[in-house]
C-alpha cells in the first residue's frame, strides 16, 4: 500500500507524538508500505523553520 503523509503526520511520527494515532503509526512502520512524504511538506516546514 501507498501511504501520503501530510506535514502533521511526518512530523508526529517523527517526533513521537501520540496525536498520531495507533493505526497510522502502525500503517507508517509496517515495512510492506511505502510511504510518501510530498515535496510540498519539505517546502512548509523550510517555510515554517525560516520563520522561526
Amino acid at each position: 500500500m501507498r501511504i501520503l503523509l501530510d506535514t502533521h503526520a511526518l512530523l508526529w511520527f517523527l517526533a513521537g507524538n501520540a496525536k498520531l494515532s495507533g493505526q497510522a503509526r502502525e500503517l507508517i512502520e509496517t515495512e510492506e508500505n511505502e510511504v510518501l512524504v510530498s515535496a510540498g511538506s519539505l517546502w512548509e516546514i523550510a517555510i515554517k523553520v525560516s520563520l522561526g
